[in-house]
C-alpha cells in the first residue's frame, strides 16, 4: 500500500495520528524502523516546526522528506521538493509518484512541466525562487523541502536557496544536507520569519562509521590492497576528468575481477552498444571490473557504470567529485587522490565541506559495518619514500645509507600531507555564506507580483535586500543595484509610476512578461524577434535561424575552446605561409576566436531589444556555431568529436546538441520553419537519439501523462534496477536509424557531401579514412579525381552543390538490404556529368546508428 492510498482512505484529526500512520507504513512497506534522528525530524514537522536536518550521508534524509510531504498532504497543504540539479529532481519525482500516486505529484524543471498544480511539486531551487518572487502566495505552497541545502553557499546559485527563506514566511521549512556546518543563526532567523520553532537535528552518528587513513603509496598498490582485504567497491576520486580516465586505464593491468566475474559482467552488458573512441575504452575497462564516472561521459555510459556498480559487478570506479551530488552508487571505500583541486580560478586545498561531502559516500548501510576513506600522498612524496626505502635497503655492514636524492614538487604545487587530512577529518563544514544577487528579472518579478502600491513593491525589495543574510556593506551595494535597475526600467518605459485619486503612488508594468521569463532559455523571446529580421527566401535562412537559437544557449565550453584552438592553429599556418613575422602573428591571433555567425546583426538587434526588455541584461547573448558548423562541414556526432578531439567531453557535446534540438523545435514558430529547416530539426533530433536516446525519449516520456511512458522514463534514467526493467535500464533498446526516413536522408546527404568537400579540397587522407576500410582507398580516390581535374578546374561546394536534386537514390534493392546512390559533382560548367556512385548498407546503418556508405566508383556517367 502506498501513502496515497492511506491518504484516500484515512482522515487524520491530529498531527500525531499522521505521524503514527507514516511510521507504520515505513515499517510495513519498507521494513524500516525510524532512526532517532529521523523520528525527531518527522515529529518536528508533524508538530508544526521548521526542521534543519544536518546529519551524515546514509542517515535516511530521503525518508524524512517523504514523511514531511505525507504530513503536509494529511493536513490539506501544498508542499514542494527542491534540489540543485534536474537529474535529482527527476529521480525524486519518480520516487514520490511511486509513494503517493501520479495524480498527487508534479514536476517543473524548465525543460519539463508535468502536473504543475499537483499538491506535491518537484522543482529546481531557481524555479521555486522565481515563483516566490513573482507570486505573493507562492502558488499556495506552505511547506518547502530543500535538499542539498549547502548549495545556499554556491557563488552563482546560492541566491535561489535564500529567496524562499526571505519571502515565504507562511511556509514550514525542512532544510537537509550532510555538510551544513553551524546553522544556529540560520535557525534563529528562520524562526523569526516564520513564527515557528526551528528544530536542529544534528550531531548524529553515522549508522556506518568511517575510518580514515593516509597512504604514501601509488594508487594501484592501494587498490590491490583493498581488493585483497575485501574493502571494495572502491571509488577513486579525481578532480579532473582526464586524470580519472588515465587512472582507470592504468589500473587495467591489475587483475580486478576473476574469470567468473568477467563472465558475469559480459552477460550483464549483453548487447549494449559502445561507440568508437571513448566507448571502446570504457567497454574494455568495465569488462575488467573497472568503471569510469564523470560529467563529460555520455549519459548512457554513466548509467551503465551506475547499474553495474549497483549490482556489485564493478570493484573499482574512477571518477570525479560529482559522486558527492546525489549519485546513487554503493561504495565501500572512497580513495581521494588529492586533497587539492582547481576551483576555476586557482589551485587550493579542499574545504571541510567538500571533503566531508565526498567522504560521506563511503560505507553502505545494510551492506557494510564500516566505511573507509583513504587519502593518497602527493606523487613526489610517494617517489621520495620509495627512493629512501631503496637507499636503506642498499646499506650493508652497518654502513649509513647514502641519502636518496629527493624529487621536488612541481612548480606552483599546493602541498598537502597527513596533517592536512587530520585537520579535514576533525573540522566541521564551514558556516554557510550568503550569496544574494539582485537582477533585472528579480525587480520586474517583484513589481509584477500583484502589488499595485509602490510601497508594497519597495517593502518586498527591502526584504530581499536589507533582510537578507548579507553583511551590511553588501546590502547597501545590492540596494544601489536595485535602484539603478528600477531607474533603467522607468527610463525604458517598462515600469511607470502614477498617482491614483487617493494620492497613492502606483507601480505597473507596461509589458506582459511570459510566464517563465526567468526560467529556462530566457532569451527565447529575443530569438523570436530576431528571426523576423531574416529573409525567408535567403539561401542561408535555415542556417541563420539555427544561429539565432544557438546564440541564446549556454556556451559548451569544451567545444568553444576546441574551435578556438583549431581556428588559431589554422590562422597561424596561414600567416606563416604569408611570411608574417612572429610578433605580428601573436598580435593578429588575439582577434581569432571561435565561429560567431550573425554576430554583428545579433549584437545590434540585442541592443535595441534591451531598450524594451531591460531584464534581459541579466543574460548574455553568445553567438556561436556548433550545430551550424556540423551542417556546413557535413559532420555527424562522431565526426564532430573526432575533428575537435572531444572524446573525453562527448557527454557535454551531446547535452548541448540535445538542448539545441529542443530549443529550435520549441522556440521557432511553425510558420517560420521552412522545409529545409524542418529537415535539419529532424536530422538533429535523430542524431541525438542515435547517440543516446534517453536525452530526448526521457523528455518526451516525462511530458506524457501515460503511466507506461513514465515507467519507460524511469528505465531511461536508470532508476529501476530489479527485474525486467533493469535490463531496459542497462541496455535500452536502440531505435532504428531508418525509422525517421527524412532524418536518415539528411544524414546520408551529409555523409556524401563530406566526401564532395574532401574531394574539392583534395584531402585524400580524409577520403581514405572514410572509405579505405570498405575498399576505396587513397590511391583509388587520387586516380579517379585526376581524371576529373583533367576536365575541370574545381568542384563547387556552395549552397547549390548541396542541392537534394544532385543526389539520386535507387531504393529498389531495399529488400536485399541496400540502396544504390549517385552523388553528382557540381562542376564549374554545370555539365553534371561526374558523380560518386555506390551503395548504402541498411543493416550496417542500423547497427552503427548512421548511414554506412560504400563508395564503388567515381567518374563520368551518361547523364
Amino acid at each position: 500500500m502506498n501513502l496515497g492510498t492511506i491518504l484516500d482512505s484515512t482522515h487524520f484529526d491530529e498531527s500525531d495520528e499522521a505521524f503514527a500512520a507514516f511510521e507504520e507504513w515505513a515499517w510495513e512497506e519498507r521494513a524500516l524502523r525510524l532512526y532517532p534522528a529521523q523520528e525527531e525530524a518527522v515529529l518536528g514537522i508533524a508538530l508544526g516546526s521548521n526542521v534543519i536536518l544536518a546529519t551524515p550521508t546514509g542517515t535516511g534524509k530521503s525518508l524524512v522528506a517523504i514523511g514531511a510531504h505525507f504530513i503536509a498532504l494529511a493536513e490539506g497543504r501544498r508542499t514542494v521538493y527542491t534540489a540543485p540539479i534536474k537529474a535529482l529532481v527527476s529521480e525524486k519525482f519518480f520516487d514520490l509518484v511511486d509513494v503517493f500516486g501520479a495524480d498527487r505529484v508534479g514536476m517543473v524543471t524548465g525543460d519539463t512541466s508535468i502536473n504543475p498544480d499537483a499538491p506535491i511539486l518537484c522543482c529546481t531551487a531557481e524555479i521555486l525562487a522565481n515563483l516566490a518572487i513573482r507570486d505573493r502566495s507562492a502558488g499556495g505552497i506552505t511547506q518547502v523541502v530543500m535538499d542539498e541545502f549547502h548549495f545556499y553557499a554556491e557563488p552563482e546559485r546560492g541566491w535561489a536557496w535564500q529567496v524562499p527563506l526571505l519571502l515565504m514566511n507562511d511556509a514550514q521549512f525542512l532544510l537537509m544536507s550532510a555538510t551544513l556546518g553551524d546553522v544556529s543563526e540560520l535557525a534563529d532567523d528562520l524562526s523569526r520569519r516564520t513564527q515557528r520553532d526551528t528544530a536542529l537535528v544534528t550531531g548524529v552518528e553515522r549508522p556506518v562509521p568511517l575510518t580514515f587513513s593516509y597512504e604514501v603509496a601509488p594508487a594501484h598498490e592501494v587498490v590491490e590492497q583493498l581488493i585483497e582485504d575485501r574493502e571494495t567497491p572502491a571509488y577513486l576520486v579525481h578532480f579532473n576528468q582526464s586524470h580519472a580516465v588515465e587512472q582507470a586505464q592504468a589500473l587495467s593491468s591489475i587483475r580486478i575481477v576473476d574469470r567468473a566475474g568477467r563472465d558475469e559482467i559480459a552477460a550483464a552488458i549483453g548487447d549494449f552498444r559502445f561507440s568508437t573512441g571513448f566507448g571502446s575504452t570504457l567497454s574494455r575497462l568495465v569488462r575488467s571490473g573497472i568503471g569510469v564516472h564523470h560529467a563529460g561521459m555520455l549519459p548512457r555510459y554513466r548509467r551503465l557504470v551506475e547499474q553495474l556498480a549497483q549490482r556489485g559487478l564493478l570493484r573499482v570506479i574512477c571518477g570525479t567529485d560529482t559522486l558527492g551530488v546525489g549519485i546513487n552508487v554503493p561504495i565501500r571505500t572512497v580513495v581521494i587522490t588529492a586533497l587539492t583541486k582547481f576551483d576555476g580560478e586557482k589551485m587550493r586545498r579542499l574545504s571541510a565541506r567538500e571533503f566531508h561531502q565526498i567522504a560521506g559516500r563511503a560505507g553502505r548501510a545494510g551492506f557494510d559495518t564500516e566505511g573507509d576513506v583513504v587519502a593518497l600522498a602527493p606523487e613526489h612524496e610517494v617517489e621520495n619514500a620509495k627512493s629512501a626505502a631503496k637507499a636503506a635497503a642498499k646499506a650493508t655492514g652497518g654502513k649509513k645509507a647514502k641519502p636518496a636524492k629527493k624529487k621536488s614538487p612541481p612548480q606552483g604545487f599546493i602541498a598537502w600531507s597527513e596533517s592536512t587530512l587530520e585537520k579535514l577529518v576533525g573540522s566541521q563544514p564551514e558556516p554557510l555564506v550568503s550569496r544574494m544577487r539582485v537582477t533585472h528579472s528579480m525587480v520586474l518579478g517583484v513589481i509584477g507580483r500583484g502589488e499595485a502600491r509602490e510601497g508594497d513593491a519597495l517593502q518586498t525589495m527591502r526584504t530581499l535586500v536589507f533582510d537578507s543574510h548579507e553583511p551590511r556593506p553588501a546590502q547597501y551595494a545590492h540596494a544601489r543595484t536595485a535602484i539603478a535597475i528600477f531607474r533603467t526600467l522607468r527610463q525604458g518605459g517598462i515600469v511607470e509610476v502614477h498617482v491614483d485619486e487617493r494620492g497613492q503612488r502606483l507601480l505597473r508594468l507596461t509589458v506582459d512578461l511570459q510566464s517563465n521569463f526567468a526560467l529556462n532559455q530566457p532569451l527565447s523571446p529575443f530569438a523570436l524577434a530576431a528571426i523576423e529580421l531574416l529573409d525567408p527566401e535567403s539561401e542561408t535562412y535555415a542556417l541563420d535561424v539555427i544561429s539565432i537559437i544557438e546564440a541564446t544557449l549556454e556556451d559548451p565550453r569544451a567545444i568553444i575552446r576546441a574551435q578556438e584552438h583549431k581556428a588559431r592553429g589554422e590562422a597561424v599556418a596561414a600567416m606563416k605561409a604569408e611570411g608574417i613575422e612572429y610578433d605580428e602573428r601573436m598580435e593578429l591571433l588575439e582577434a581569432v576566436t571561435h565561429p560567431q555567425p550573425l554576430k554583428e546583426l545579433l549584437d545590434e538587434a540585442f541592443t535595441e531589444y534591451l531598450k524594451e526588455v531591460p531584464w534581459a541584461r541579466d543574460f548574455a547573448l553568445r553567438p556561436k556555431s556548433v550545430v551550424r558548423d556540423m551542417i556546413e562541414r557535413a559532420f555527424g556526432f562522431r565526426d564532430l568529436v573526432s575533428f575537435y578531439q572531444l572524446g573525453r567531453a562527448e557527454g557535454g557535446v551531446l547535452r548541448y546538441l540535445s538542448d539545441a534540438f529542443r530549443a529550435i523545435e520549441r522556440t521557432v514558430p511553425e510558420q517560420a520553419k521552412s522545409p529545409e529547416l524542418e529537415e535539419l530539426i529532424d536530422w538533429l533530433g535523430e542524431l541525438v537519439r542515435q547517440v543516446d536516446s534517453s536525452l530526448i525519449d526521457e523528455w518526451e516520456a516525462l511530458s506524457n501523462p501515460d503511466p507506461d511512458a513514465h515507467r519507460r522514463a524511469r528505465a531511461l534514467l536508470g532508476l529501476d534496477v530489479d527485474g525486467a526493467e533493469a535490463a531496459v535500464a542497462l541496455a535500452p533498446p536502440t531505435r532504428s536509424v531508418l525509422t525517421n526516413q527524412r532524418a536518415f536522408l539528411v544524414m546520408l546527404r551529409n555523409a556524401l557531401f563530406r566526401r564532395v568537400q574532401a574531394a574539392a579540397f583534395e584531402r585524400y587522407d580524409e577520403l581514405a579514412e572514410l572509405d579505405a576500410a570498405r575498399g576505396f582507398g587513397e590511391q583509388k580516390w587520387r586516380d579517379a579525381l585526376a581524371g576529373y581535374y583533367d576536365e575541370y578546374d574545381d568542384i563547387r561546394v556552395d549552397a547549390d552543390a548541396r542541392a537534394a536534386s544532385l543526389l539520386e537514390l535507387d531504393r529498389s534493392s531495399a529488400p536485399e538490404g541496400f540502396w544504390r546512390f549517385r552523388q553528382v559533382l557540381l562542376d564549374p560548367n554545370g555539365d553534371h556529368d561526374w558523380a560518386i556512385e555506390g551503395s548504402v548498407d541498411l543493416a550496417e546503418s542500423e547497427a552503427e546508428g548512421e548511414p554506412v556508405v560504400r563508395v564503388e566508383r567515381v567518374g563520368p556517367f551518361a547523364g
